[in-house]
């Protein structure tokens, strides 16, 4: 299974030719490649997989993803072994 994440870029600069970015995922920040969002700006939130922003979207949808994802972990971790597998 894939899964891609939505974070709010902090920062765009260049490395080595690429247009990068530090994005902060809940308090986390990880750096993703912009290349294939080349009108993403400061503030904006993108979703990513493997380093990669594939695309832009609202602060209103990420929000909802991301309450989505903590639905999930929530309930795992109601399941019996805390979701682990047996």
């Amino acid at each position: 299974m894939c899964l891609a994440v939505p974070g709010k870029i902090m920062e765009i600069y260049d490395r080595d030719g690429l247009r990068m970015g530090r994005l902060d995922f809940g308090g986390v920040l990880r750096e993703a490649c912009l290349t294939y969002v080349p009108e993403a700006q400061v503030g904006d939130y993108g979703i990513v997989h493997v380093g990669f922003v594939l695309n832009l979207l609202s602060e209103s949808e990420a929000q909802a993803t991301l309450e989505t994802l903590r639905q999930i972990v929530d309930f795992e971790d109601g399941l019996p072994g805390g979701g682990e597998p047996a």
